[in-house]
């Protein structure tokens, strides 16, 4: 495959379904190497300069690198699953949404509990020396809900601490302050001015904005 990142005797739409496909690729990667702990791989879907912005975590993909290897060893467990995925490509810079799925698995309130939140990521992509990678990965979150792991065992949860967060995951966040992280509390969701200013933003970078 490293062959075609160089190849320049493509015709224009050759050179999109290539693209669209290493994008693809790439972004599939993402999930299995994170979720896998391969954390040298998961590395070459970043671009130096990269940044990953999670409601438990902002920073470098480096970063994000470092405090997931923390909580891998921790045994926090936050596993991904992917659907659907569209591209927007314009010359070397893409824009990518992928609908998804995060579960974590901690104990809350002295119950071993699931969150699954749904949603996207929403990724700033860009090709440079013949190689795409992330730029930005910034997760939509538009829903989530909380299950106990064993039937009938019903976590009694602060409602005051739920309501302080954005109801596309609120119970995500829940877990999360409750395992000692500290949450963002204005990611977007579905709906609103921080969707809204996302999807600004990823149309200028389409246009040769900076991320």
């Amino acid at each position: 495959m490293g062959g075609m990142h160089d190849r320049t005797d493509l015709l224009p739409e050759e050179n999109a379904v290539r693209d669209e496909r290493l994008i693809r690729e790439l972004l599939q990667n993402w999930v299995v190497w994170r979720d896998a702990g391969d954390w040298e791989r998961f590395r070459t879907v970043w671009h130096k300069d990269g940044r990953m912005m999670a409601t438990w975590t902002q920073g470098t993909g480096d970063e994000f690198i470092a405090i997931s290897k923390e909580g891998w060893v921790k045994g926090v467990s936050i596993l991904h699953f992917l659907g659907g995925i569209a591209v927007d490509l314009a010359g070397e810079r893409a824009i990518s949404q992928t609908k998804m799925t995060i579960s974590q698995r901690a104990e809350v309130e002295g119950v071993l509990a699931d969150v699954l939140c749904t949603g996207r990521f929403y990724d700033f992509l860009e090709k440079r020396e013949g190689k795409w990678g992330i730029v930005l990965r910034q997760p939509i979150y538009e829903k989530d809900r909380m299950d106990p792991v064993t039937p009938g065992a019903v976590p009694q949860l602060d409602r005051a601490l739920l309501e302080q967060f954005p109801a596309g995951y609120r119970h995500l966040a829940y877990l999360q302050t409750r395992i000692g992280y500290t949450v963002k509390k204005d990611m977007p969701g579905l709906k609103g001015p921080e969707v809204e200013a996302l999807y600004a933003r990823g149309a200028a970078w389409l246009r040769g904005a900076a991320a």
